[in-house]
């Protein structure tokens, strides 16, 4: 994609000027984008169009550098992943999660959920656990509705399975 090309050349540039080796590259959004999924326009939902962001990092050394990782991650990783690739101490009261073990093995899952929160008009606010099957999200604390989305048969998110008693287990 466009972007990637453009992440290469800050790459290849920084290379240029022997810069590489102590340098740490990240390029990330603050939110995905509708365009027109699920009837919406710009930002400020949780279906997957809107709360996955892209993410790249180029560090110094690791191994997985330049491949595609599938793991769940947030945002609140960012600051842990920095501390540690720069020498810094992580203070204990740190959310998120290194995410060091991601950039030398592409395959290394990372956590088991990521959580979103957005506030959206009349729905107020929006809370949403991924994980790597399920999106769950609940709006005004479950009194504006529920969501349920089986991201293995329904990676679009049309089917709302939260009101199907056979899913109970699941939301709970």
């Amino acid at each position: 994609t466009c972007m990637d090309a453009q992440f290469g050349q800050v790459l290849a540039e920084l290379k240029k000027q022997g810069l590489d080796k102590d340098t740490v590259v990240i390029f990330i959004s603050d939110h995905g984008y509708n365009l027109g999924e699920h009837g919406l326009w710009q930002k400020r939902s949780l279906y997957e169009d809107s709360a996955r962001v892209p993410l790249i990092i180029a560090a110094p050394g690791a191994k997985a550098n330049g491949r595609s990782a599938q793991t769940l991650v947030e945002m609140v990783d960012l600051y842990p992943t920095l501390a540690g690739l720069s020498g810094l101490p992580r203070p204990a009261y740190l959310d998120g999660t290194d995410l060091r073990p991601v950039l030398d093995d592409e395959q290394h899952v990372a956590k088991p959920a990521a959580f979103t929160q957005v506030r959206r008009g009349n729905n107020g606010e929006g809370y949403s656990v991924r994980t790597e099957r399920w999106r769950y999200t609940e709006w005004a604390e479950g009194k504006s509705g529920l969501e349920l989305y089986d991201h293995q048969n329904d990676p679009d998110e049309f089917t709302n399975l939260a009101d199907d008693p056979q899913y109970e287990a699941v939301i709970k």
